[in-house]
């Protein structure tokens, strides 16, 4: 009986297991086989997940002035960790004149082993200009927290003020933030960026959270995070209620945006102090 039950809470552990968050910015190197303009290049993804549909921007490059930019668009399936991205089309390059953009689908699965997470899969592909197949590869990307090249953003953050609510410091590397809706539940839908990067979506606020977890550590100390009110709902202006679980830490904010100003929080990794031992 004892090891039905425990069988039963592994079931559902598994079962309520949450998805994995797969927003941001990853990185790698493609490997072609033998044919391509490039032997090995750098490329970049910026992911953005809105349920299980993928949206973003690809730059494949081998430096900052030789690239090609594309758009795509995708699927993510949660129960099985898998990512399907269909680039659909070239909106800017800078390359060789001998060389042509590739439009790739790329096959991913996720992985994280300790503290590194990554996408890894294959690709195919077919020239710009659809006359003939792109020599297919392999692939294996990272998550990063600063893109190569600058962002493209939306007019609500570079046209908006991004008003600081509060800095916090924290001595934990991750912080879970889950927003509400502050009083009413009346339609607001939120945006959140850290650090100019997408992490949530046009999700409209309500009684259970909308949860984003930012990764704080020594090599990138300072985290903002961008909370933009994407309408005003029935009740203007835009408010939420933002939960802050830091270790063993709790924070309660409250936040505002509307068409003239985003709410930001700022924060600040500092390294923990060690226990000082005292002689007898």
């Amino acid at each position: 009986m004892k090891r039905i039950t425990l069988l039963v809470i592994l079931l559902l552990s598994i079962y309520c297991a949450p998805a994995q968050d797969i927003n941001g910015i990853w990185k790698g190197k493609l490997v072609m086989e033998p044919g391509g303009c490039f032997p090995v290049y750098n490329i970049e993804l910026q992911l953005t997940v809105v349920g299980n549909k993928i949206s973003g921007v690809s730059y494949h490059y081998s430096d900052t002035s030789n690239y090609v930019r594309e758009t795509f668009e995708g699927i993510f399936k949660p129960d099985s960790n898998s990512i399907l991205i269909n680039e659909i089309g070239v909106t800017s390059f800078h390359i060789p004149a001998d060389c042509t953009p590739c439009i790739k689908r790329y096959n991913f699965s996720y992985h994280k082993g300790g503290n590194e997470e990554q996408l890894r899969g294959s690709w195919t592909g077919k020239t710009m200009d659809n006359k003939s197949n792109c020599p297919p590869g392999t692939i294996v990307l990272i998550r990063i927290t600063k893109s190569a090249f600058k962002p493209n953003l939306p007019k609500t953050l570079t046209e908006r003020k991004n008003e600081l609510v509060k800095t916090i410091y924290v001595d934990t590397g991750v912080v879970k933030l889950d927003f509400y809706d502050n009083g009413i539940i009346d339609g607001d839908t939120i945006s959140v960026y850290v650090n100019d990067m997408p992490v949530v979506s046009r999700k409209m606020l309500t009684a259970k959270p909308v949860t984003a977890n930012i990764k704080i550590d020594l090599q990138r100390t300072i985290q903002e995070v961008i909370m933009v009110g994407e309408n005003l709902g029935s009740i203007p202006p835009n408010t939420a209620l933002m939960i802050i679980n830091a270790g063993d830490k709790r924070y309660q904010l409250y936040l505002t945006s509307d068409d003239k100003k985003n709410a930001m929080v700022r924060f600040i990794y500092e390294k923990p102090v060690a226990a000082k031992v005292l002689s007898p």
